[in-house]
């Protein structure tokens, strides 16, 4: 692969409980252990972070196929939720389910738009067959 474009994050104090920052970016922040998996809850965690940037993606590639497509998307918006479970073998798997809103286009054609997304997203290739990634068309 040629890159197009890369960065870089370092992981410092105690992993999910440390901080983290990105090089050459005003992004750094505290993270913490979820309540629900017996932390504090009082900092970020990498599923937000994955769920924020899976999210930005999607968006960004279903406003690509739908240009493409020379469809108006406006006031579109992608949700993702990002879960963390046990996969039964002493580890841990994410799942992701994505919530793509359309308003003024019938429900068919979103579909279509969020499938062919699903198809160029970076993080859709890049978790294709390693977890389970639901998208869902709703029409609010």
């Amino acid at each position: 692969m040629e890159a197009l474009y890369s960065t870089e994050a370092l992981s410092t104090g105690a992993g999910r409980d440390g901080r983290v920052a990105v090089a050459g970016s005003d992004l750094a922040f505290d993270l913490a252990v979820p309540k629900e998996m017996g932390g504090s809850g009082a900092g970020a965690n990498p599923e937000q972070l994955f769920a924020a940037g899976y999210a930005a993606c999607f968006h960004s590639a279903l406003q690509a196929v739908a240009r493409g497509r020379k469809i108006s998307i406006e006031g579109s918006s992608v949700g993702s939720r990002v879960s963390i479970g046990s996969n039964g073998e002493g580890g841990f798997e994410l799942a992701v389910q994505l919530e793509v809103v359309i308003p003024e286009l019938d429900h068919d054609t979103a579909q279509e738009l969020a499938d062919a997304a699903h198809q160029v997203c970076p993080y859709s290739n890049a978790t294709r067959g390693n977890i389970d990634v639901r998208v869902t068309v709703t029409d609010d």
